[in-house]
């Protein structure tokens, strides 16, 4: 039976599939072999060897369900002498990165032609790299999706069982050596957390590349404030397809806006997992960074590996090809057994951003994260507008800003004297109140600006390729979170500002137990502690690190529209003699 909760899931329908859309080629079982040289349309990458194609296998999971899967191989490869690399979405088996790349990204990242052959699915890796050096791709389409059969779950135990049976099954088949791995970006790699969790017996590596750790708490619901318009408004109506429907988060927020045993079960317990992890991660994605940090803080398998990058997750799986050359590296390792001395590696790697046009730095080694010199330090706000480091000031005050007006915000500002880098996880702890309201939604991104004041802007890949040479030179409709980062963010929902530390990963990044909601009567300061992401930032001397406090969400988002934030009137940031507000910076 599929897995069930103690509410009522509501489900919305999906458009059914239609050939040409995402790839779609109907439901059509057969065999079929690419010869070496062959390309699936012209300027794609030409194919390096032979590959065979199963087409619409059919996999039955353990309550009675049929999946579909495409299963790339090497032809007339040996019995039990392939590795499987399983790659899990339901975003269509055949959509393809050069199609998302298209339709989604300015540029196409500046991944040049030739790169992608048009077999990789959406946030997988290219079977085109891969079945060369003997591995298969197996590409699902998960429950649900296009003609896999169910209601299409998003995350959560029903995901992993059908994932583990997956596993287990591809371990039987004639051409697998028994090991199974598991790689993609994103939804490919949220869903690893899940399925290595249960542990199959046949999963032995994952390599997550960003993946959230929390759909309630770091996508759906962020602070507590519905954040699924770009899921509803694009991956909704426009990617997914399938014929029972889907579980739908609106549906939930709006019925179960407080976090139920549904919106719990999309939360993995990390602790489980016990087998190779190779995980990387970014500052500038606005799901993933946390997820991925919590994932190199909580597995407990000795053999693990984080990478933080400084770039699009996207150019990072298909136009960064020192990953790739990595991620054979690893699954060499751990699904042939080959010794190649993978275990020499870095076990952390960090990059530092810039910002401008200035190049990012990358492969830092470290020996852990949190770095363990880090200084935290407070950053005390000032009444005048100020962030005054280490002290507070003893003067009182209060700084406001309209909570109503998208563009309006309370600014905090310290500027640097000296060449600085915050690496880590920052925190906010302010004291606000507001007269008009029994809530307030809050948000803060952490900005950097120039010498001469001006707001600066991280570019989230690289230059090279590009038509523009400077962020000033980018058009205004390609001014996307894509590629660009103005800075961390913080967001929370004052009535759920609840922390449950036992649960905390870090004492930087409480954890909400979104279970209750307490109200503040009109006028009544409360103390708000407010987790801020990830940074790795360096200034400049003479640059700044400006503190921005709003009532909507400021810096370049797919968080959500403005419909979800319930604040009115005006917004009061108390500062100075009682009211101690103040960031918690880590100084490197």
């Amino acid at each position: 039976m599929p897995v069930t909760f103690n509410v009522e899931v509501p489900v919305e329908d999906l458009k059914a599939p239609e050939i040409g859309h995402g790839g779609y080629q109907g439901l059509n079982p057969r065999t079929e072999v690419l010869r070496k040289g062959h390309q699936t349309a012209p300027g794609r990458r030409a194919l390096p060897c032979d590959i065979q194609i199963d087409h619409d296998v059919a996999i039955k999971v353990r309550d009675g369900c049929t999946l579909y899967a495409d299963i790339y191989t090497p032809p007339n490869a040996p019995a039990r002498s392939v590795p499987a690399i399983l790659c899990w979405s339901p975003f269509g088996k055949k959509f393809n990165g050069i199609d998302s790349l298209r339709l989604m990204t300015p540029w196409n990242l500046g991944i040049p032609d030739g790169t992608l052959s048009g077999l990789e699915k959406f946030e997988a890796p290219d079977p085109a790299e891969f079945v060369p050096h003997g591995y298969a791709i197996i590409n699902v389409d998960s429950r649900g999706a296009f003609d896999s059969e169910g209601c299409m779950a998003i995350m959560g135990t029903q995901e992993a069982q059908d994932g583990y049976d997956v596993i287990e099954w591809l371990a039987q088949q004639e051409w697998c050596n028994g090991s199974v791995g598991m790689a993609g970006n994103s939804h490919l790699a949220i869903v690893q957390w899940f399925i290595a969790a249960l542990q199959p017996p046949s999963l032995k590596a994952i390599a997550p590349w960003e993946g959230c750790g929390d759909l309630y708490r770091e996508q759906f619901a962020r602070g507590g404030i519905y954040g699924g318009d770009l899921f509803d408004h694009l991956i909704v109506k426009y990617m997914l397809r399938g014929r029972n429907g889907m579980e739908s988060f609106r549906k939930m927020f709006e019925k179960h806006p407080l976090a139920n045993d549904w919106w719990n079960d999309k939360r993995p317990d990390m602790k489980k997992i016990n087998i190779p992890t190779y995980i990387t991660a970014t500052y500038t994605n606005t799901m993933h960074g946390m997820g991925s940090l919590r994932g190199w803080l909580e597995v407990q398998s000795a053999q693990k590996w984080l990478r933080w990058h400084p770039y699009q997750e996207w150019f990072d799986l298909w136009g960064n090809p020192q990953a790739n050359v990595e991620l054979l590296s690893f699954f060499d390792r751990y699904l042939k057994g080959i010794q190649n001395d993978w275990e020499q590696t870095p076990r952390v790697r960090m990059a530092v951003l810039r910002y401008g046009e200035a190049d990012p730095w990358d492969g830092i080694v470290e020996e852990g994260f949190p770095l363990a010199r880090t200084k935290y330090r407070n950053a005390y706000l000032e009444k005048e507008g100020n962030l005054l480091l280490d002290h507070p000031s003893p003067s009182p005050g209060a700084v406001s800003y309209n909570a109503e007006d998208p563009t309006d915000f309370a600014k905090f500002t310290y500027t640097f004297p000296t060449r600085t880098q915050l690496v880590g996880i920052p925190k906010a702890v302010l004291y606000m109140h507001c007269d008009d309201h029994d809530d307030m939604d809050v948000f803060l991104v952490l900005s950097k600006l120039s010498a001469s004041g001006e707001l600066m802007f991280n570019l989230n890949i690289p230059w090279k390729g590009l038509p523009v040479s400077t962020i000033d030179e980018i058009p205004a409709d390609k001014r996307t979170e894509v590629i660009l980062y103005q800075g961390p963010t913080g967001i929370l929902r004052a009535s759920q500002r609840s922390i449950d530390t036992s649960k905390s990963m870090h004492p930087n990044w409480p954890f909400y137990p979104n279970d209750k909601q307490e109200k503040i009567a009109p006028g009544t300061v409360v103390r708000l502690e407010i987790g801020i992401w990830a940074m790795g930032v360096q200034y400049e001397a003479g640059e700044s690190l400006q503190l921005r406090v709003s009532g909507h969400y400021q810096g370049f988002s797919n968080f959500g529209t403005h419909e979800h934030v319930q604040n009115k009137g005006r917004h009061w940031v108390h500062v100075g003699g009682e009211y101690n507000s103040h960031l918690v910076l880590p100084f490197a």
